[in-house]
């Protein structure tokens, strides 16, 4: 006798507000779109002219599934303009009860070739900005709210070049830390997840073809973090996860570990 299987049904996010960061392409698109499918209205950050019409266009594909998106152009490395982001979206959709950050900035150069230019603009993007997220974020959210940046498996490499980015990066795991305990007692849950080198445009001008093969080389399958690896990560932290706080969660077939 055949045991019928169970239909397992997705946690739904109905009537939630979610704020995507980076939300118009690659990582962000799919992290958006996840949540969208699960019925979450969804407000759309991009960064610059040159991505308004990949926001548009996301912003069009979520609709379609029947929810509300917003597309919304800011740079976040002034701590006005983080704020303008997050009153703006709850005022469009009247809640928000996740935030998720997939904005980040990489460089791959030695210490001795890097200029303070190279470095503040490094940590306005991966540290400043990303503070200022959490922050409110954290006056934002709705009690039971989830938080989620995406960092980078680099902060348990042992590697060169890498100084500006992982190290731009790196204090997010201590903001965390902070905000989850702060936040906790709202319910909100607070998290990083740090993919491996992901195969997305970001990623290839900073290695040689060589690099690429040994970075493919030490991770499960010999290949790269895809976006498709990291998103439902981002999702279940928004669902089935919320209990999980203050963590980093290294998503990266075993490229890094602590």
């Amino acid at each position: 006798m055949t045991t019928p299987q169970k239909t397992t049904e997705l946690t739904r996010l109905d009537g939630q507000g979610a704020l995507v960061a980076g939300g118009a392409k690659n990582l962000g698109k799919l992290v958006a779109i996840d949540l969208a499918r699960r019925g979450a209205n969804v407000f759309v950050h991009y960064n610059s002219d040159a991505t308004k019409a990949a926001a548009d266009d996301t912003v069009a594909e979520i609709r379609s599934l029947g929810v509300e998106a917003v597309a919304h152009q800011a740079d976040l490395t002034t701590a006005a303009a983080v704020t303008d982001l997050f009153d703006t979206a709850s005022r469009d959709f009247g809640r928000l009860d996740i935030a998720v950050n997939t904005v980040g900035k990489v460089l791959r150069k030695p210490i001795l070739e890097t200029t303070e230019n190279d470095y503040d603009g490094m940590f306005a993007v991966n540290s400043k900005a990303a503070y200022f997220f959490l922050k409110e974020a954290g006056a934002h959210l709705e009690r039971g709210g989830k938080v989620i940046t995406v960092v980078t498996s680099l902060l348990a490499a042992y590697t060169d070049g890498y100084s500006t980015y992982a190290g731009g990066k790196s204090p997010v795991e201590h903001f965390n830390r902070a905000a989850s305990k702060e936040f906790a007692d709202r319910g909100i849950s607070v998290n990083a997840i740090g993919p491996g080198p992901m195969d997305t445009p970001f990623f290839y001008p900073q290695e040689t073809p060589e690099r690429v093969e040994f970075h493919k080389s030490q991770a499960m399958g010999g290949r790269l973090t895809r976006i498709e690896d990291i998103a439902p990560i981002v999702t279940f932290l928004c669902t089935d996860g919320s209990w999980i706080t203050g963590q980093t969660l290294f998503a990266n077939g075993g490229y890094t570990t602590r």
